[in-house]
Order: structure tokens, then C-alpha cells, then sequence
């Protein structure tokens, strides 16, 4: 089941030859208001302070062991590997016009910041800089093959989820530096959410989001955070954050995705 959307189906000024030059247009696309969310990304990367890289460490060494191996991950994923879209057909999408290009690298660019701080955590609590692991190979290899439509759907799913970790880092962690991390992360997730939440809304298919495409949204997203909780449970643990905490924070962040989504979507079709 797809949870994304046709990419080629409302607009000739969309690409679908992937060697084809974007078109020139930078105003009209019928998927992203293009010119909101340039000035999103734009004004983003301002009044952005640093955490407090030289704070004292105020956590235990058992604390951050664990938390160590969840961040070196995280790293990792959030732009330590492929900055870009790399389904076998993003440029289906990323290059249907050159101002919808430049929007898919600005966001890119800020997961790309979400691993270097990450790695400014990692480095202060004496780690290193991880290559690869399971879980990321695995979601990559997912990406590739299954199509930009499920790409796009997963990348979403895990902006939901990772906020839920992030934020439980921040109200757990008696730590500075990653609080500093954390809010900054926090904040352009939340613009990340807004911004595939507004291009969804934009291109529903009559009738909106049904019930059938809820159950599969929330199956798609329950089942990625299960994976994360799975490789990052005992991280949670050691800040003090269980199951239970997480689990909560996931469904309130689906709850609200979803009551967002069909407000917008319902606006978007009046």
C-alpha cells in the first residue's frame, strides 16, 4: 500500500524524463507552495545560537554509554549518509521545477546540521563517528528500491517519531549541550512535519484521507518507531524515558499529524 501520492499526475511542468533538465518555472507547482517554503528554510537558518559545547558534563558514565551508541546512530542517519533523495525515481519528484530542487536540498541541508550536531554530542561525550549500521543500511536499501512515493512517506514518518526521541532526550537529559541540541533538532522537525504535511494536503485526492489510509499511515509509523525503540530502548532507559513514555509521544504526534492533515487538506479544497 502506497501512503504517498501520484507525483506526475496535475502538472505539465513536472519532469517525468529523470534525464531531463528541471523546468525553469519557480512559481507554479501544484504539490508545495514553492515560495513559502523557500522562505521557511531561508529564515530558519537564522537565530540559531550553538549549544554550550564547553558546559560541564553533568551525567553519569552510565548514563552516557548507552546514550553514546543511540547518538552515534542518529549521526549517522540524519544526514551522516546520503544527503539527498535516492529512490530509484527521485527525480520524479525533487526535479520537477529548479525552485522545487532547491527546496529538497534546503531541507536536506538542515538534516545534514542535525549530524554535525550530533556529532558535536558525540564528540563531547568521548565517542566516535560511526560508518555504518544495520538499521541505517537497511533503511537506505527500503528507500532505494521501493519508490520516491514510499520514500518520502518513511522520511515523514521518521520526522514524527524522531521527535518523540528528541524530545524525551530534552526533558530527560540533565545536560546542557544536548538540550541546546535537542531544541534546535526539535525545531526543524516540527518545520519538516509542517512541510510534508502541507504538500499532502495540497495534492489529496477527492475525499481527503480515509479511514484506510489512516490504518496504513499509523501501521507505516508504529512500525518504524518500533524499530527505532528497538535499536535505542536502552538509551531511553538510562535518561530515565520508557516505553511507555515514548509510545505515548509517538501516538500524540501521529494523533496530531493526522488532525492537522485533514483541517488543511479539507481548507485546500474549499
Amino acid at each position: 500500500m502506497s501512503f504517498d501520492l501520484p507525483l506526475n499526475a496535475q502538472n505539465t511542468n513536472v519532469v517525468t524524463d529523470h534525464h531531463a533538465a528541471p523546468v525553469k518555472d519557480t512559481v507554479t507547482d501544484p504539490m508545495i507552495d514553492i515560495e513559502r517554503w523557500l522562505a521557511h528554510f531561508r529564515g530558519n537558518q537564522e537565530n540559531r545560537a550553538e549549544p554550550e559545547w564547553e558546559a560541564p558534563i553533568t551525567m553519569s558514565a552510565a548514563t552516557i554509554k548507552p546514550l553514546l551508541r543511540s547518538l552515534e546512530q542518529f549521526e549517522l542517519g540524519d544526514g551522516g549518509g546520503p544527503d539527498r533523495l535516492i529512490a530509484r525515481n527521485a527525480d520524479s519528484f525533487r526535479c520537477g521545477t529548479v525552485a522545487r530542487q532547491e527546496l529538497v536540498d534546503m531541507w536536506f541541508v538542515e538534516e545534514k546540521e542535525h549530524s554535525r550536531l550530533l556529532g558535536g554530542l558525540v564528540q563531547r561525550f568521548g565517542g566516535r563517528s560511526i560508518q555504518g549500521h544495520w538499521s541505517f543500511s537497511a533503511f537506505c536499501l527500503s528507500r532505494r528500491i521501493l519508490g520516491v512515493g514510499f520514500e518520502l512517506s518513511i522520511l515523514l514518518v521518521t520526522e514524527i517519531f524522531s521527535t518523540a526521541y528528541y524530545r524525551l532526550l530534552c526533558q530527560h537529559g540533565e545536560d546542557a549541550a544536548l538540550k541546546g541540541v535537542c531544541r534546535l533538532i526539535l525545531r526543524d522537525e516540527a518545520g519538516h512535519v509542517a512541510f510534508h504535511r502541507d504538500r499532502l494536503a495540497r495534492t489529496a485526492r477527492p475525499g481527503g484521507y480515509g479511514r484506510l489510509w489512516e490504518m496504513g499511515f499509523r501501521a507505516l509509523a508504529m512500525g518504524a518507531a518500533t524499530m527505532l525503540f528497538i535499536n535505542h530502548a536502552s538509551a531511553l532507559r538510562a535518561m530515565g524515558a520508557y516505553g511507555s513514555d515514548f509510545y505515548r509521544e509517538v501516538r500524540h504526534e501521529i494523533a496530531l499529524f493526522l488532525r492537522r492533515l485533514r483541517a488543511e487538506t479539507a481548507a485546500y479544497s474549499e
